[in-house]
């Protein structure tokens, strides 16, 4: 039940805060309270995980269509625990960082974020090869109406860029999940599948591989298919923007570590080398892309491909420790590039620009913004005892363990996220106050000093004591390392 709740209670609360009206003055404590309860409901799933299996735990299976065997099953294992637990956190601080800044369609907006947290949870839940596709489809649908009413100037192009872009790229995973249906025996239990796809064609896996990369490929997004997120991060209002990075990106690699690696583990071993360059470029050629950006949105949103690169490089070791890397990676960044967004977003409330130029001297204002932001800033950079340090110092030592240069060339690219991230900050919060409008700013009110406190307490957790966060993993990492290497040609 404990799962059900926590696809189901969000899209309840989304759906009452539609049927009370804009006007009401409840509307906004019955989304804060619904989105409040969502996460409370996924904290038993926590404690009570058992850490020493990779067995689905509260599993819940229902019939649903009998005649194609598609069923209402969920399961979470120490690879999807976490991203439950991300999701239901993000969402009570979108809805408080949106508390006054939305003014028109305001019940709209905050129902798009509880039902599409509803949805988000039902991705990492789902055991169905249906139930999965139709969860991670109907996500599509929020985050459009987000983009295209409470978006920028560009808004209608973005959002339609990201549909069309996504909606391509799940078709052809579409086709390949009706083909394994019929090769596993008419069932699309994804469990069964893992069993069902290795043996396989290796001719049949490399396609089926390239029918999962093209929808996985885009949501990370990777290199050459990652032209949409910039703009979509730009036009999207900030609340958007956080669920955006710190989530929906979070959906292609979940889906490379639950369908790709164990379902076609011969076609991951032959295209490794694929995946491996791919994840360089991105991290090394993405890096430089974001050196030469001047609004600050966009160089966050490039600076999360960069970083991504670094979970599918950890996924494609095939060890233990690439692939937890990456795990860590992934919730390490839905931390930090959350709090980067809402740290945009308290300048723009203010301002009305994103324009790194525009700013200047904001620490003689802002002292207790400067602060914060300065760790989330020192976070993006990987630096030691933040949570951007752990996955990608493990990712590294993974790719180690498999070729020095190919450390290296990982390790060095690391110098770029510290470069863009440090100049952003050195040009917006340090200096003289840049102009009149800095010089009139307040600072943090309690409501942002609450959202961004909160991101910060996991950040510096997770750096100081990430045990907490891998050990849930191990047992689940561990068992799809030896599925995937047990068929290695």
């Amino acid at each position: 039940m404990l799962l059900s709740l926590a696809i189901w209670i969000p899209i309840v609360a989304g759906i009452a805060v539609l049927a009370v009206g804009e006007r009401n003055a409840w509307m906004r404590w019955i989304a804060l309270v619904g989105s409040i309860i969502g996460f409370l409901v996924t904290l038993p799933l926590y404690g009570g995980f058992d850490a020493s299996t990779s067995a689905m735990q509260f599993v819940e299976l229902h019939r649903w269509v009998e005649r194609f065997h598609i069923n209402y099953h969920l399961g979470v294992d120490g690879i999807s625990l976490l991203f439950i637990l991300l999701n239901s956190f993000i969402t009570i601080l979108v809805v408080i960082a949106g508390w006054t800044a939305i003014e028109t369609r305001a019940q709209q907006y905050f129902a798009a974020f509880l039902i599409m947290s509803g949805l988000l949870n039902g991705v990492f839940a789902a055991l169905d090869a249906v139930l999965f596709y139709i969860f991670f489809e109907g996500t599509l649908i929020p985050m459009f109406i987000i983009i295209g009413i409470w978006g920028g100037p560009n808004r209608v192009y973005a959002a339609v860029k990201f549909f069309l872009y996504t909606l391509f790229g799940s078709l052809l995973m579409l086709v390949a999940f009706l083909y394994l249906y019929n090769e596993a025996g008419g069932t699309f239990a994804i469990l069964d599948w893992h069993k069902a796809g290795t043996v396989l064609p290796l001719g049949v896996q490399i396609a089926l591989f390239f029918g999962f990369l093209f929808a996985f490929a885009v949501k990370v997004p990777m290199w050459p298919v990652h032209t949409w997120l910039p703009d979509a991060h730009t036009e999207a209002p900030t609340g958007g923007s956080v669920v955006l990075a710190a989530i929906l990106l979070k959906l292609g690699a979940y889906g490379f570590v639950r369908f790709s690696l164990p379902i076609l583990p011969q076609a991951s071993h032959e295209l490794a080398w694929l995946m491996v360059a791919l994840s360089l470029i991105a991290i090394a050629y993405i890096g430089l892309v974001t050196l030469v950006q001047t609004d600050m949105k966009r160089l966050i949103a490039y600076s999360s491909i960069s970083h991504m690169g670094f979970v599918t490089l950890g996924f494609f070791l095939f060890n233990a420790l690439g692939v937890e890397g990456g795990l860590v990676q992934m919730i390490s960044h839905g931390f930090v590039s959350a709090a980067m967004f809402l740290c945009v977003g308290v300048l723009y409330d203010r301002v009305h620009t994103r324009n790194i130029a525009d700013y200047g001297g904001v620490v003689n204002t802002m002292p207790k913004f400067a602060t914060l932001m300065m760790l989330f800033a020192m976070a993006n950079s990987g630096l030691p005892a933040t949570s951007g340090f752990v996955g990608e110092f493990m990712v590294i030592m993974g790719a180690m363990s498999k070729s020095f240069w190919l450390a290296f060339v990982a390790a060095t690219t690391m110098i770029l996220g510290a470069s863009y991230t440090l100049w952003m900050y050195k040009r917006v919060i340090f200096g003289p106050v840049g102009n009149d409008h800095v010089a009139k700013l307040a600072d943090l009110n309690v409501r942002e000093l609450i959202v961004l406190a909160a991101l910060a307490i996991p950040v510096l957790w997770m750096g100081v004591y990430p045990k907490a966060f891998t050990q849930v993993m191990h047992a689940s990492v561990n068992d799809l390392v030896r599925h995937v290497q047990a068929a290695k040609p």
